[in-house]
């Protein structure tokens, strides 16, 4: 199963992974231009791999949360990409793919969060509890609010490391963002296992900052 796997929820970030191996990847660490690089890289993804886009079984895109204009980057980039190409197009939760990462980093059912950085002195989280290898379930979230109203559970992603004094921070995963290499792990794993995925609705849990004008007020005299 040959996937081609976006995320831009934080920085942008892209995967090419064979039958759940990683086979090309790309990440940049600049958190502003997301269409800039994302179509350049994809095409270098493929090139070295010796493979065009109708060769794939799938596009899979990270929906957020996210701010506004770098999450609508990659979900534009995604859908055509597929439209394009002609492939199937799934979406996955970006903070499923640090949950992904997580997994193995405590017991089985024991439960945990993941934070992200959602700006405004705020973090996007959810909570999950474990599942041996399978991936792990979704208890509650995604929200979006301060650090003081994440529960008191390990937590994984740069949320931790932004706010240490509010959240135990889960070592080795202070500074984690969600990646496009996990994003196409969670996704590979679902399609086999025969379970449901996300349509490519952007999370954005937040209005955006742009807003429609409303009509002129009349003047009085």
């Amino acid at each position: 199963m040959l996937i081609l796997a976006l995320d831009t929820s934080a920085a942008a970030s892209a995967a090419l992974l064979d039958d759940g191996v990683v086979a090309q990847r790309f990440s940049s660490t600049d958190t502003r231009a997301h269409a800039e690089v994302l179509a350049p890289a994809v095409q270098s993804l493929l090139a070295a791999a010796g493979l065009a886009g109708r060769d794939l079984d799938a596009v899979v895109a990270g929906v957020g949360p996210g701010p506004f204009t770098g999450l609508r980057a990659g979900l534009v980039a995604a859908r055509t990409l597929a439209f394009v190409w002609d492939v199937p197009l799934h979406g996955v939760m970006s903070l499923d793919a640090i949950a992904y990462d997580a997994r193995a980093d405590g017991p089985e059912g024991s439960e945990f969060v993941v934070a992200t950085d959602a700006r405004r002195s705020e973090v996007y989280w959810a909570r999950y509890a474990r599942r041996g290898n399978d991936l792990p379930s979704l208890l509650d979230g995604p929200h979006v609010g301060t650090a003081a109203n994440v529960p008191d559970l390990p937590v994984y992603g740069r949320g931790a490391g932004l706010y240490p004094e509010m959240l135990a921070a889960a070592r080795g995963f202070e500074a984690a963002n969600p990646d496009a290499a996990s994003i196409g792990l969670v996704a590979r794993q679902a399609l086999v296992q025969g379970l449901p995925l996300r349509d490519t609705t952007p999370l954005y849990l937040r209005e955006s900052d742009a807003k429609v004008p409303g009509p002129r007020k009349r003047a009085t005299l």
